[in-house]
């Protein structure tokens, strides 16, 4: 038995024997390297110049057994490419309403609280509800407003789907008695809240539930060009300084007032323009 061990240990190749015993191994042209190796290593014929006249002279010798990858590993991998690609869409989606308000985008900072500063918001909202009412430009020969309101029936339809930021905002009644009175232009709407800055620079979260607004909306086009609108870079710093105190708001203008019944506009503003609304009987508070 020791005796067989000993002659299957002599029969084994070992490739990574040395070639020569101490000596230096000198290659050239007539003998190269993997003719040498592979005769003097990888062989124990007693023909090793035939084998690799047979076996390895102008052959492509694969010298790794690359392991191919399984039908569950390719399924595997594809599964997580999809995932990953669902992930990284969902990412480009806009921020939740927890997500904005863990950022702070919402907040404003003291310095901003100004309500001069949302009064371009307020003259672009104006602008924006000219075009979705279809107002009319004021006629100049006449000075009486008779006749000059539109259709109140296409109006309501339209107002209850209407973006209200940088609309401006009375609370005419409410169950806390020291928000009746408040106006502001709205900086933000939420489902349950009105969020307006006032002309005393303050800003106030008004709930929806329980109150009701009055809403003005202008009479006559706020698109109509002024003939006498200077460019701003002309302007002095008297002129500029005018231009700040004439603030114009919809109520420094012919406007049209409704009620806005909190309790019916519990939504979100993206929510509420895909609402299909029906006529409802008023409900007092």
């Amino acid at each position: 038995m020791l005796l067989q061990m000993t002659t299957n240990q002599k029969d084994v190749m070992d490739p990574y024997k040395p070639i020569t015993d101490g000596k230096r191994l000198k290659l050239t042209t007539e003998a190269p390297f993997t003719p040498t190796y592979v005769q003097q290593a990888l062989t124990l014929s007693s023909d090793p110049a035939g084998i690799y006249e047979n076996r390895v002279k102008d052959r492509h010798v694969l010298l790794e057994n690359p392991a191919r990858e399984s039908r569950t590993k390719k399924e595997r991998l594809a599964k997580q490419t999809r995932k990953q690609v669902e992930k990284d869409r969902k990412k480009l989606r806009p921020l939740g309403r927890n997500a904005a308000q863990s950022k702070g985008l919402w907040k404003l900072e003291k310095h901003a609280t100004r309500f001069e500063l949302f009064v371009p918001l307020h003259q672009l909202w104006m602008g924006y509800m000219s075009e979705l009412l279809g107002l009319g430009v004021p006629d100049a020969s006449s000075s009486s407003h008779e006749g000059k309101m539109p259709s109140a029936s296409s109006m309501h339809a339209k107002l209850v789907k209407a973006d209200l930021n940088g609309a401006l905002l009375t609370v005419r009644q409410s169950r806390n008695p020291c928000l009746v009175g408040l106006s502001g232009i709205v900086v933000h709407e939420t489902e349950n809240a009105f969020k307006l800055i006032t002309r005393k620079n303050q800003l106030k979260l008004v709930p929806k539930r329980n109150s009701i607004f009055a809403l003005a909306v202008p009479l006559y086009s706020a698109l109509s060009p002024s003939a006498t609108e200077q460019d701003p870079a002309q302007m002095t710093q008297q002129q500029e300084q005018e231009r700040k105190m004439t603030i114009r708001t919809v109520l420094d203008k012919p406007y049209i007032e409704f009620d806005l019944y909190g309790n019916q506009f519990c939504f979100r503003s993206a929510d509420r323009s895909n609402k299909k609304f029906k006529a409802k009987e008023t409900i007092e508070l």
